[in-house]
């Protein structure tokens, strides 16, 4: 179940880049030798979401506020091989993004010699197979801990005993390096693994923080390998090459679109970043406007009507009567909401009605 925010969190290797990353993304000037000095912490920021949907409406209905979808990064100190029986502290912050909707996975493919890699030389697969078994010890280790306390009761419960059971048939994945995300399970069964938040169950996007040669050619050693992984797990993959991207996004707006086309690219990492996490996960956005304010909403695709009412305020969900709903392109095209009225495009949906991207909704309803 995705929030109204999208809640990502960034993990990696140290000396990865990942901090860059998070700093390029989020705008936050965090120290990047923190992890590296025995500064232990989460970073924690969000980061707004562009969209030229938003700035054509607020320019449209210039509201007293405009607010855009967020993004929350939470940024945790570099897991090292280890991590899960204890070595260097990354393990110790792996609670704080249990809760996360989606794992940004960042993969070091530059090279550099003033910035050495914890295991003496660049090999992105390398890397990503030492971060997946530290998560997949950490879920071994609550699944190991759950099953011996229920175990310990004096009697086990006919709930215990379909939990036991779960746990089981998670530990037997996990003992064979098997993510529990990629196990098929019921209703019932997802119902219950919701209360653990296991890492190896949630989506994973990976980032390939690249140098700014590597990033232009769009060749780095390994990136057959990796593309091969990604796409056996159907994980997507976003090179980014942070370094340069970060000095970019602190230029005035005017000098960023040259900036980043001398790198081939006309969107900012957060523009790419959120572009693929939305697709990855089937999120859309549906937009509320008026003269207070202007506002995007992140939703599941294919959400119905009421639930999507029920982004904005449970009373809306509750007393549910209509959507009255316009296609953000026919107003975009005919420029005003008179206009699209006159020619039939204004239409009132029912609680069925499963919202589409760019929708223009209000919601009418009695509490």
């Amino acid at each position: 179940m995705i929030t109204v925010n999208l809640n990502c969190g960034l993990i990696g290797l140290p000396m990865v880049g990942k901090t860059t990353i998070f700093n390029l993304l989020t705008g936050a000037g965090a120290e990047t030798s923190n992890f590296l000095t025995g500064k232990t912490e989460t970073n924690i920021r969000s980061a707004v979401v562009p969209d030229h949907r938003v700035d054509f409406l607020s320019g449209l209905y210039k509201p007293r506020k405009t607010t855009y979808a967020q993004i929350q990064f939470s940024d945790v100190p570099g897991l090292v091989r280890g991590s899960s029986q204890g070595q260097g502290v990354g393990n110790q912050f792996l609670n704080n993004i249990r809760n996360v909707d989606l794992l940004v996975h960042v993969v070091r493919a530059f090279a550099n010699g003033e910035v050495p890699h914890v295991d003496g030389s660049v090999n992105p697969m390398r890397d990503i197979e030492t971060i997946n078994l530290e998560l997949l010890f950490a879920d071994m280790e609550v699944v190991e801990k759950k099953i011996e306390r229920i175990k310990s009761g004096k009697k086990i419960k006919k709930e215990n005993a379909a939990e036991i059971e779960i746990m089981e048939k998670c530990l037997s994945a996990l003992e064979n390096e098997t993510p529990i995300g990629s196990l098929e399970w019921s209703e019932a069964e997802k119902f219950i693994l919701r209360n653990y938040s296991f890492l190896t169950e949630k989506p994973m996007l990976l980032v390939v923080n690249t140098d700014e040669e590597q990033f232009k050619s769009k060749v780095y050693e390994g990136k057959s390998e990796l593309q091969a992984f990604a796409a056996g797990r159907s994980l997507p993959e976003l090179e980014i090459c942070g370094k340069i991207e970060a000095e970019i996004s602190q230029l005035p707006d005017e000098d960023k679109e040259m900036f980043l086309a001398d790198l081939g690219i006309s969107q900012s990492g957060i523009d790419r970043l959120a572009r693929a996490a939305y697709d990855y996960l089937g999120l859309i956005s549906f937009f509320t406007v008026g003269e207070d304010e202007v506002k995007a909403w992140t939703i599941q695709s294919g959400t119905e009507a009421k639930q999507a009412a029920g982004k904005i305020h449970s009373d809306i969900e509750r007393g549910f009567i209509k959507a009255e709903v316009v296609k953000y392109r026919d107003l975009e095209t005919l420029g005003s909401m008179a206009k699209v009225k006159e020619k039939g495009l204004f239409r009132l949906e029912g609680k069925d009605y499963r919202v589409e991207d760019g929708d223009i909704i209000h919601f009418r309803f009695n509490v």
